[in-house]
């Protein structure tokens, strides 16, 4: 008997939602590290990093990996509160914006209440 996939049903929102933000924080990361890194090099890896993250739980959604879904749902929740803490505390220290800067002001706050929503999801389809 197969578990079904986490990104059946309504989780399909949550995959497309961090597919959606894999694409474009990556995207956005690229370009930065490609174009002009020396700016900001700890703005654009963490960036760089969000992605992989992204990129990580839509991976884990769509296959069913539990735990591997909530290590990187508390990793990414970390990553917001952290930076977004440390980037309103010390401006200078991120002359350029991350994807969590602010707690994703720059992303309308979606990243957030992403991690918080994903763990909901996943706590709800326990077994």
């Amino acid at each position: 008997m197969s578990v079904p996939s986490l990104g059946t049903g309504p989780g399909r929102a949550l995959v497309a939602v961090y597919g959606l933000f894999a694409l474009a924080a990556g995207a956005r990361a690229s370009v930065q590290i490609l174009t002009r890194f020396e700016e900001a090099p700890l703005a654009y890896s963490l960036s760089a990093f969000a992605a992989l993250v992204y990129v990580l739980l839509t991976v884990a959604l769509v296959r069913g990996a539990r735990r591997l879904a909530l290590a990187a749902l508390f990793v990414e929740l970390a990553g917001v509160l952290v930076i977004g803490t440390l980037s309103v505390l010390d401006p200078a220290a991120f002359p350029e914006a991350t994807v969590w800067s602010v707690y994703g002001k720059g992303y309308l706050f979606i990243p957030l209440v992403l991690p918080l929503v994903g763990l909901y999801w996943l706590l709800l389809r326990r077994r």
